[in-house]
C-alpha cells in the first residue's frame, strides 16, 4: 500500500480519537472543577461552624456530603486517568507504526539513491535511454528517469512529515503524561484528605453525640424549674376547682335540706331535682362569674395581647425543642422589649401569685383562667380584682436566649387551650 494513502488513513483516525478525548475530557473536567467549586462552599460551612461551642446536625451533614464529594471527585478523576491512559496507549501505537513506516522509507530512500549514485553521470542515463529496442522503450525510460527524480522528493518530504507526525505525537504523549502526574498527584491528595476528614467526621459525631446528651440534661435542668412553675399554676387551679367543687356540692345539700324540708321528701330525693355542675362549669358559682365566663367566651379570638409589642416564638403543642428533644407546651411564648408592661387580657379576680425563680400571676375569668409566666416584677396581689389592660407586672429577661419574653395560659377549668386561637390575629 502506498505510504501516502496509510499516512491520509491514519490521521482522520487520530482526529476522531483526540476529539473524543477532547470532549469528554472537557466534560470531565467541568464536573471535576464544579465539585471543587460545592466542597469549597461546604468548607465554608465547616469553618464557620468551628467558632462555636456546639456542632449541629447540619455541620455533620455538611461534612458527610463533603466525604461524598471528595470520593465523587476521585472518581471523576480515575475516569479521566482512564481516558488519558488509553489515549497515551492508542499514541504509543501510532509512534510505533509511524517510525516502522518511517525506518521502511528510509530504506526504501537509501535504494533510490543507491541506484541514482550508479546511475549519476548524464553518460549512464544516455546509456540507458539509448540502449532502449525501439522508441517507445526509449520513451518510457526517459519519463521512468523524471518520475524517479519526482519520487525522490516525494520521499524525501514523506520522511519529513512522518518525522512531524512522529514528534507531535510525542510532544501529546508528554502532555498526557504531565497531566497524568498531576491527575495522580490530585487524587492523592484527595486520598488524604478524605482519610483526615473520616477522622474529623467520627470525632464530631461522637462530640455530637456527647453535647446532645450534655444538652438533654442542662435541658431538662433548665426545664425543672419551668415545670415547677406550671406544676404550681396547674396546682392552684386545681385547688380553685376543687374548693369550687366542694362548695357546689355543699349549695345543692343545703338546697336539698330546704326543699325536703318544704315537700316532706328525702334530701337524697330532692338533691335529685337539683341541676348538677360538673367540670369547669363548677367554677360559674355566681352570677358574676357566669357573667365573666360569657364574656370570655364570646370574646375569643379578639382578647388583647398581653403585651403591647411583641411575637410569638415558640407555638402551643408538641414541638421539638432541639436536637431531636421533643416536648410539649401549654402555652405560647411572646418575645417582647426589656422590662415590657405585662397586661391582664381580659378583667377578673387575681387568684394566685406564684414564685418559683421567676414570677407567674394566675387571673381568674370565671371558669375560665389565664397565667402569665416569666414575670420579672409583679403589681397585683391574690385576690385583687382587675379589668381588661391591668398591668400585672413587668417582662423577664433570658441571658440564654438573649431577650425577654413571657409564656402565656389560658385554661377552662383544668384543661389548657390554645392562646393563639384567643388572642386577636
Amino acid at each position: 500500500m502506498d505510504f501516502k494513502k496509510i499516512i491520509l488513513s491514519i490521521i482522520p483516525l487520530l482526529f476522531l480519537v483526540g476529539l473524543s478525548f477532547g470532549q469528554s475530557s472537557l466534560e470531565l473536567k467541568k464536573q471535576r472543577e464544579r465539585l471543587d467549586r460545592e466542597i469549597s462552599e461546604l468548607q465554608k460551612v465547616l469553618s464557620a461552624k468551628t467558632q462555636e461551642k456546639l456542632l449541629s446536625q447540619r455541620e455533620v451533614s455538611a461534612l458527610s456530603r463533603q466525604l461524598k464529594l471528595r470520593e465523587d471527585k476521585i472518581s471523576t478523576i480515575n475516569s479521566e486517568l482512564r481516558i488519558i491512559n488509553n489515549n497515551i496507549a492508542e499514541n504509543n501505537k501510532v509512534v510505533d507504526r509511524l517510525t516502522a513506516e518511517l525506518e521502511k522509507m528510509k530504506q526504501d530512500y537509501e535504494k533510490m539513491i543507491l541506484f541514482a549514485f550508479r546511475n549519476k553521470n548524464a553518460y549512464n542515463k544516455m546509456m540507458f535511454i539509448f540502449a532502449s529496442k525501439d522508441f517507445n522503450q526509449a520513451f518510457k525510460r526517459v519519463k521512468y528517469l523524471q518520475q524517479f527524480t519526482d519520487a525522490r522528493k516525494i520521499k524525501v518530504g514523506e520522511i519529513e512529515e512522518t518525522k512531524k507526525q512522529i514528534e507531535l505525537k510525542i510532544a501529546q504523549l508528554e502532555q498526557d503524561k504531565k497531566t497524568q502526574q498531576a491527575l495522580l498527584k490530585e487524587q492523592e491528595a484527595e486520598r488524604s484528605m478524605i482519610a483526615k476528614d473520616r477522622a474529623a467526621h467520627s470525632k464530631e459525631l461522637n462530640q455530637l453525640a456527647s453535647e446532645e446528651r450534655n444538652f438533654r440534661g442542662q435541658l431538662s435542668k433548665k426545664q425543672q424549674e419551668k415545670k415547677r412553675l406550671d406544676a404550681a399554676i396547674r396546682t392552684a387551679i386545681a385547688r380553685e376547682v376543687e374548693a369550687a367543687r366542694r362548695a357546689e356540692e355543699e349549695r345543692r345539700r343545703r338546697q336539698a335540706e330546704a326543699e325536703a324540708k318544704k315537700t316532706g321528701t328525702t334530701v337524697e330525693e330532692a338533691e335529685k331535682k337539683i341541676e348538677k355542675k360538673t367540670g369547669s362549669a363548677v367554677l360559674n358559682n355566681t352570677p358574676e362569674a357566669a357573667k365573666l365566663s360569657a364574656g370570655f367566651q364570646s370574646n375569643r379570638g379578639r382578647l388583647p395581647w398581653p403585651v403591647g409589642q411583641g411575637n410569638v416564638v415558640r407555638n402551643y403543642g408538641s414541638v421539638t425543642v432541639e436536637r431531636g428533644v421533643r416536648d410539649f407546651y401549654d402555652y405560647i411564648r411572646i418575645r417582647t422589649g426589656d422590662n415590657a408592661p405585662v397586661k391582664t387580657v381580659f378583667e377578673g379576680t387575681v387568684l394566685q401569685v406564684i414564685n418559683i425563680g421567676s414570677y407567674a400571676v394566675v387571673v381568674q375569668h370565671g371558669e375560665y383562667l389565664t397565667a402569665y409566666s416569666n414575670l420579672k416584677t409583679v403589681s397585683v396581689s391574690k385576690g385583687q380584682k382587675i379589668s381588661t389592660g391591668t398591668v400585672i407586672g413587668t417582662a423577664d429577661g433570658d441571658p440564654e436566649v438573649g431577650y425577654s419574653y413571657i409564656d402565656l395560659s389560658v385554661y377552662k377549668g383544668t384543661t389548657s387551650m390554645n392562646p393563639s386561637s384567643w388572642i386577636a390575629r
